[in-house]
């Protein structure tokens, strides 16, 4: 039955979004550029991946060519973009080969930026892929896989109004079978606080393996997402996945509390980490280094025979996301 594969199945290549916006990224461009081009670095070194890095305009292109000058694997592919938020302006690829295709509307149209409709067209097209068009709004970090049509997700993101309105949890379930295969939808209610993205599920838990679930648990008395992820945690505990099997639940230490230079909460996450063929990459931020290398560590226990790499990504979470964020993998055919 077709799939999406999960992420730690082998990739035929690793996509990128490289920051290319001044406008948009303002005094952030050029540490999120090199944040950026140290994950296509260590992803095309002891990740193994085929890394694709999307650019749009000259400028763009030739920063990306100046930082990665030195660095085996990685292509430069120009593009049109709005932003770099790959994950969920791409196409979701099915394990024959088929890219799925989706309508964008800027996370319930706030963002709406010119050219992240046609992200998915251009990926397909040069991965030579089959892009089959689903004429209903999905972004890819609203869902997690684990490679036997089981999907995990949120209701606050998935069931909004400002997405598909009128969307029901069985007429989600019946969109996704059609569109991705999907055998049970698994609900988790929100994400993180102050999440643009309305609780993708890609900040809260994700796959780690068969049967296997990781989500946060606080860091500090002060973590703003303590409750958050004691109720994701409970829930998880109860389900089952498509296969019949219960949930395992394992905990991997939050950022803690990440605010911006106002105050205000940032939706920082280490469950926002990328499954490479032979690494797993780790966000890290400017909270308390304990947290960040604990999460490393409980990865470490989780993928044995992958490396386990925490690469800052501060800058890039001035735009709203991170590692897995911008990037999408292509299943190997």
């Amino acid at each position: 039955m077709t799939t999406v594969p999960a992420e730690w199945a082998p990739h035929q290549a690793m996509w990128l979004g490289f920051p290319s916006h001044a406008e948009l990224w303002q005094e952030d461009l050029g540490a999120a550029q090199g944040e950026v081009a140290a994950l296509a670095a260590a992803l095309a070194g002891p990740g193994a991946e085929r890394v694709r890095l999307m650019v749009c305009g000259d400028e763009a292109e030739a920063a990306a060519r100046g930082l990665l000058a030195d660095v085996a694997g990685v292509e430069i592919v120009r593009a049109t973009f709005g932003d770099i938020w790959l994950r969920d302006t791409g196409p979701i690829f099915l394990d024959t080969g088929i890219a799925a295709g989706f309508s964008f509307n800027g996370w319930g149209g706030k963002y709406e930026m010119e050219g992240d409709n046609e992200v998915d067209g251009q990926i397909a097209a040069a991965a030579g892929a089959p892009l089959v068009w689903n004429d209903f709004v999905l972004e890819g970090g609203s869902l997690d896989h684990d490679g036997y049509g089981t999907v995990l997700t949120t209701r606050q993101c998935l069931l909004n109004p400002n997405r598909n309105a009128g969307w029901t949890e069985a007429l989600a379930q019946t969109a996704l079978a059609e569109a991705l295969g999907a055998r049970k939808v698994l609900w988790l209610g929100d994400g993180l606080i102050n999440d643009h993205t309305d609780g993708h599920v890609d900040n809260l838990a994700r796959f780690v393996g068969p049967s296997l679930v990781a989500c946060p648990v606080g860091w500090g008395e002060d973590d703003p997402n303590m409750e958050v992820y004691d109720e994701t945690a409970r829930a998880l505990s109860q389900m089952t996945d498509a296969r019949g099997g219960r949930l395992q639940v394992t905990r991997i230490p939050s950022p803690g509390r990440i605010e911006t230079a106002d105050g205000d909460v940032i939706p920082a996450s280490h469950m926002n980490f990328l499954i490479a063929n032979g690494a797993v990459i780790v966000p890290l931020y400017d909270g308390d280094p304990a947290a960040g290398a604990m999460a490393v560590e409980a990865l470490e226990g989780l993928f044995p025979e992958r490396k386990v790499i925490g690469l800052r990504s501060r800058a890039i979470l001035t735009g709203g996301g991170s590692f897995h964020c911008i990037s999408q993998q292509e299943p190997a055919r």
